[in-house]
């Protein structure tokens, strides 16, 4: 998700960013294991997982 320098839809402290959801990875001697896949992934699942982080 980018958002853009011009954009006035958001605060201007948030302009300019972007965010890149990555997966942490452990390798294993019988293949892998996928230590985030239990995060939220989109935009909106972020937010509500932020949400009821502070309560």
């Amino acid at each position: 998700m980018d958002v853009l320098a011009d954009d006035t839809t958001v605060p201007e402290e948030y302009r300019g960013i972007g965010v890149r959801i990555e997966d942490d990875i452990l390798v294993i001697e019988d293949g892998n294991r996928n230590l985030s896949a239990g995060l939220p992934r989109t935009s909106s699942d972020v937010k509500a997982w932020m949400a009821q982080l502070k309560g």
